[in-house]
């Protein structure tokens, strides 16, 4: 009799309560985004109905979950939500008497973060958004009036997929399944492959984009010649777009304030017109 009172008791969050959450995030994740906690508010937001669910309205326990979960927190929220997705299945352990210290959930969430982030924006921010960007802003150019229309649906397709793949592996593997793909060096293998098509896309899309040609024109005894049609285009085809390229990442690299970077460039223009060479 105990054994079946044990077994009713028993918490259990439902499919639907996991996708709700996965929704909350998904929307508010950056809603209240501050220096301060980051993300915290918005991985509460997301946790909240299945907290109050596993703990209830008002509790103690559900205070002291509160608080654990306004820590500091920032990840990239598409891959990164199956730190939710496992969190909410350490909490629902926690919560039906398993031995489960506040403190690791915490250092889960705090551990995974970094790693996860530095992974979701390699595949989303340097891959998958400059490939559909690179192929459709042509299709624009050429007054494609789809070409908008096809890269929000493109884009909203793989984030809700990654997204909903990503916080229900989270919550059904557990930390146990998110360790063993990390410790399997997956994630190293997918950045690495991920980054090498991201610089490969940004290169191609550097070179059809960035427009920087020389006006200059040099008279010379036996006729003109154009600087860049007669030397620069002969030596290297698109060589002073691909300098500019290289010099904005060498400046990114050197950690150097966008703002500064815009008006250095914005001064090479400026001067190169007075002088005739742009």
């Amino acid at each position: 009799m105990s054994e079946n009172n044990v077994v009713k008791q028993e918490k259990k969050l439902t499919k639907k309560d996991v996708f709700r959450s996965y929704l909350i995030w998904t929307f508010f994740s950056h809603s209240t985004y501050n220096y301060e906690r980051m993300q915290a508010t918005g991985v509460l937001h997301a946790l909240a109905p299945c907290l109050e669910k596993l703990y209830g309205k008002g509790t103690p326990e559900m205070k002291e979950a509160c608080k654990r979960h306004m820590e500091f927190f920032n990840t990239e929220p598409n891959l990164g939500g199956c730190i939710l997705g496992m969190t909410l299945a350490m909490e629902e352990q926690k919560a039906n008497g398993q031995d489960i210290d506040p403190e690791m959930i915490s250092s889960v969430k705090t551990g995974l973060m970094g790693p996860l982030a530095g992974v979701g924006d390699t595949i989303w921010q340097g891959t998958l958004s400059p490939i559909a960007l690179g192929i459709l802003l042509g299709m624009a150019q050429e007054g494609n009036l789809i070409a908008p229309l096809l890269y929000v649906i493109i884009i909203a397709v793989v984030l809700f997929g990654e997204g909903y793949w990503s916080y229900m592996k989270g919550y059904y593997s557990g930390r146990e399944g998110i360790t063993k793909i990390i410790s399997s060096g997956l994630i190293k293998t997918v950045t690495e492959k991920a980054t090498i098509v991201g610089s490969t896309v940004l290169g191609g899309l550097a070179a059809s984009y960035v427009t920087v040609k020389s006006g200059l024109v040099l008279h010379l005894s036996s006729g003109t010649l154009n600087l860049q049609t007669d030397v620069l285009d002969s030596i290297f085809l698109n060589l002073l777009p691909l300098c500019v390229t290289l010099l904005t990442v060498w400046m990114l690299r050197k950690k150097m304030n966008v703002n500064a970077i815009l008006l250095i460039l914005i001064a090479i223009g400026v001067v190169g017109t007075l002088i005739g060479f742009f």
